[in-house]
């Protein structure tokens, strides 16, 4: 579903992201987890095609998100970690224009909305101005928006800030569901012990290099996902 091969960034003389190579299939939901600084968004931020590199290549489905972007883009949901939305819009006017930018059909599109909307306990503010929103309730919007498209390839940074509990839960659920449905998803997140439990895959990335990818299970061993991290960032 996604392969990176060779990803290199700079930012003038800082180079963000050296000689990254990576994959996620269809159905796995793999965590990315690294410092702060470590090249977690610059890579989700050139996978999404929102930003350019310098060197490498990045397929999505099989198409180019640097020669193919627009055919790319269409099967790729990015969630960054402070959405900015339309706030003068209602929820609903929102997404609507979401799903018209992908072409969801209308019915499709108003399943998707009440059924993932009650489940994010969010379908019933969504006659609200987003500027009316909370910080929760605009993430909770953003991450609709994606489901009422179903990319093929999610892409989340730190998803679960702002999340109260219930719909933290409801929320992964979903992820699970979708990634069943043949979905791939790749999420960076600070929280350890969740993506320990959630997820079947794991990268690391340290000072804009791979440390370690791979199943869950194998990557971390008998150790803890933090102990193995903390050994990571320790080591040179």
């Amino acid at each position: 579903m996604l392969e990176v091969k060779n990803l290199t960034k700079r930012y003038g003389s800082k180079l963000a992201v050296s000689d990254v190579s990576l994959k996620v299939e269809a159905g796995q939901i793999t965590a990315f987890i690294g410092h702060n600084g470590a090249g977690k968004t610059t890579t989700l931020k050139a996978i999404a095609g929102i930003i350019d590199f310098d060197e490498g290549e990045i397929y999505v489905d099989g198409k180019s998100v640097r020669e193919n972007s627009y055919k790319a883009k269409f099967d790729i949901g990015y969630l960054p970690d402070n959405p900015d939305l339309y706030e003068t819009l209602k929820g609903i006017e929102y997404l609507n224009f979401i799903a018209d930018v992908f072409y969801v059909d209308e019915t499709v599109r108003k399943e998707r909305i009440e059924t993932y909307g009650r489940r994010l306990q969010i379908f019933s503010d969504l006659n609200s101005p987003i500027s009316t929103y909370s910080h929760g309730m605009k993430q909770k919007l953003a991450i609709l928006s994606l489901l009422v498209h179903k990319p093929k390839l999610y892409l989340f940074d730190e998803p679960f800030v702002g999340l109260d509990p219930v719909t933290s839960h409801e929320f992964k659920e979903i992820m699970k569901e979708v990634c069943l449905e043949g979905s791939a998803i790749l999420f960076s997140t600070h929280v350890l012990e969740v993506a320990e439990k959630l997820c079947t895959h794991v990268i690391i990335i340290k000072n804009g290099k791979i440390m370690g990818q791979g199943e869950m299970k194998k990557v971390k061993g008998n150790k803890s996902l933090e102990s193995l991290f903390l050994e990571l960032e320790k080591s040179e």
